[in-house]
């Protein structure tokens, strides 16, 4: 484990997440401090209207029709696997207090609505961070993703640029890619999910036990030891983007029940 009281050699970092999202707010938080100089959490509290603006582009996207098919699932996840799922989130955040210890004052803490609001990138601005890492569903303005000196990054559910926006495990699954079901680490542009490719990162899982929502978490998780390396190299500027020219691209949203019921029969057989 890299000592992160040796800032010659650890790039300082903030982490920005949700505060109902304990797995990052807590448990990556953690990781994050003993691996390098965590200088700073924002931790997101959305207002309604936030959720309201994002189910009105989602309808906008694909449709009223479809969009009942993804509040149907987001029924189905609620009384079926949602129980299931938060104690493994619970299993997992309890393995990573006991591997990591605790926050000190070294890492400052604030709230905010969201991280595109002025306290944000005032706070930003002060800490200073070589890295941001960008745990939430929001996109990030470009005076926000270009104050840290090596970039912000996002730890990508999903296999970039064929997976790009929303739930690509999800989608990989569904399309039975499951070659391309992992994790991206990406620098963040202007665009979704379109910034250089840092590395991808995979893990194993059962899709029949497993649902997407903890396959997309294990793709983190189970990757930490070789995701400190990738940001060391980042830090210090001797790692090179993938070229991932001519690769397929595609954008992607919330899971519709349909998908969900397709692949679990196609999965069975």
């Amino acid at each position: 484990m890299t000592d992160p009281t040796d800032v010659t050699n650890v790039p300082r970092t903030v982490l920005i997440c949700h505060a109902d999202d304990a797995l990052n707010r807590e448990g990556l938080a953690r990781w994050l401090a003993s691996t390098t100089r965590l200088v700073g959490v924002v931790v997101l509290g959305e207002p309604a209207k936030r959720m309201r603006r994002r189910i009105r582009r989602e309808i906008g996207r694909v449709g009223l029709l479809r969009f009942a098919d993804v509040f149907a699932f987001r029924l189905y996840y609620k009384f079926f696997l949602a129980r299931r799922d938060h104690a493994w989130e619970q299993a997992t955040l309890e393995q990573l207090t006991q591997r990591f210890p605790p926050l000190t004052g070294q890492t400052r803490i604030i709230k905010a609505a969201s991280p595109n609001s002025s306290e944000v990138e005032t706070f930003l601005r002060e800490v200073n961070p070589d890295i941001v890492i960008a745990r939430c569903k929001s996109l990030l303005k470009e005076s926000v993703f270009t104050i840290p000196i090596r970039g912000t990054f996002v730890m990508h559910p999903g296999i970039c640029p064929q997976y790009r926006n929303a739930h690509g495990c999800f989608w990989a699954l569904a399309k039975q890619d499951r070659e391309n079901v992992g994790m991206t680490l990406l620098k963040i542009d202007k665009g979704i999910d379109t910034g250089p490719v840092y590395g991808y990162y995979r893990c194993k899982f059962d899709e029949t036990k497993e649902s997407h929502h903890v396959i997309q978490h294990k793709v983190v998780f189970d990757n930490l030891d070789v995701l400190q390396e990738k940001l060391k190299e980042i830090y210090a500027g001797l790692a090179k983007p993938i070229d991932t020219r001519g690769l397929p691209s595609g954008e992607w949203g919330q899971p519709w029940l349909t998908a969900y019921f397709g692949y679990l029969r196609r999965t069975k057989k």
